[in-house]
């Protein structure tokens, strides 16, 4: 499918998506979020990717945001319509099963840090800023950002960032647990193939399955958290990369995954 506001692109078993307006330091729109949706979809439905990088155009932004001049005008039924857009876009990114990572190149604020954190892990650019600047427009996060962000940083310092509008540095989010790594700006889409492909490396439905077990057991009490890792763990014994991986753990060899 052919995209105006989003480029998709394949490198053996890994997908990139680059959010692609950077006249717009990559600010997302009604259009965006729909292209964005799209090609998730087409990941998810392409059997031959196993993980997916996330990424803005340029060296300024990542996301700067959801588009101030698309919202300013919005009736408060547009504005919960485009929210609920933004939520359902970044839950399907969320609940993919297979892995996604956040090449966050620049400013990751509003939209952009919610687009961030949807993401199953992030890694920054020394140049990176990531913020909740909502407030300051007089509006509320409306992507995720009141959920995921005491979900990945603890209640008082979201509500510090959400409450003052913020923004912090690379070095900051680090410090917080918001990114788990930061490189340099030259190096930042190579680091981030490079751990694609560490985990490109192991068994497939296993590592699928430990993102199923973590994303839901977030979401209950231990107890059930525990039956669903059971419950996968269990699966794994139905798969031909289970048999692979521990014959070739016992064999003292690489094991030959096939992603069954």
């Amino acid at each position: 499918m052919a995209y105006e506001n989003v480029l998709l692109e394949r490198e053996d078993r890994v997908a990139i998506l680059t959010i692609n307006r950077p006249k717009a330091l990559n600010a997302l729109n009604n259009d965006t979020l729909l292209e964005i949706k799209s090609a998730v979809l087409e990941v998810k439905e392409d059997s031959g990717i196993d993980v997916l990088i996330i990424t803005g155009a340029g060296d300024k932004a990542f996301v700067a945001g959801a588009d101030i001049s698309f919202m300013q005008n919005l009736s408060a039924m547009e504005g919960r319509a485009f929210g609920a857009l933004g939520q359902d876009a970044f839950r399907q990114i969320e609940a993919l099963e297979k892995p996604v990572i956040a090449a966050v190149n620049g400013f990751a604020l509003g939209g952009g840090c919610e687009l961030a954190m949807c993401c199953d892990f992030r890694i920054a650019a020394t140049t990176a800023k990531f913020g909740q600047p909502e407030v300051g427009l007089g509006i509320t996060p409306g992507f995720g950002g009141t959920q995921r962000l005491p979900r990945l940083v603890g209640t008082g310092m979201a509500k510090q960032m959400l409450y003052t509008a913020d923004a912090i540095d690379a070095k900051e989010a680090l410090r917080i647990g918001l990114v788990n790594s930061v490189v340099e700006p030259e190096e930042l889409l190579d680091f981030v193939k490079k751990i694609a492909k560490r985990i490109l490396s192991k068994g497939q439905v296993a590592v699928r399955l430990s993102k199923v077990a973590a994303n839901e057991g977030m979401q209950t009490d231990i107890d059930r958290g525990m039956t669903i890792e059971a419950d996968v763990f269990g699966l794994c014994f139905a798969t031909t990369d289970q048999k692979e991986g521990m014959t070739a753990f016992v064999e003292k060899r690489k094991p030959q995954f096939t992603g069954k």
